[in-house]
């Protein structure tokens, strides 16, 4: 059931009675939503740097094993004798 406008600025608190919506209780709600937002936000920061340092380090042991491989593959083997 659609609420009117003077229906939409009460809310029923735990006795089930109506009150007014005060300038607290939206502040209450705000800052319970900032806090949540905020601990998202941390814990995905968190998330991401440890995803970037697991693919930094996949990608330092390509590299690593590239250059080798082209290393073997370019070494002259020189054999000396003795006569």
């Amino acid at each position: 059931m659609p609420r009117t406008a003077r229906q939409a600025n009460h809310l029923d608190d735990e006795s089930g009675e109506r009150r007014q919506v005060t300038r607290e209780d939206l502040e209450a709600k705000f800052r319970e939503l900032v806090t949540d937002v905020r601990g998202e936000a941390a814990s995905a920061k968190t998330t991401l740097a440890t995803v970037g340092m697991v693919l930094a380090a996949i990608v330092l042991l390509i590299v690593f094993l590239m250059g080798r491989r082209g290393g073997r593959k370019r070494t002259t083997i020189v054999e000396i004798r003795r006569v």
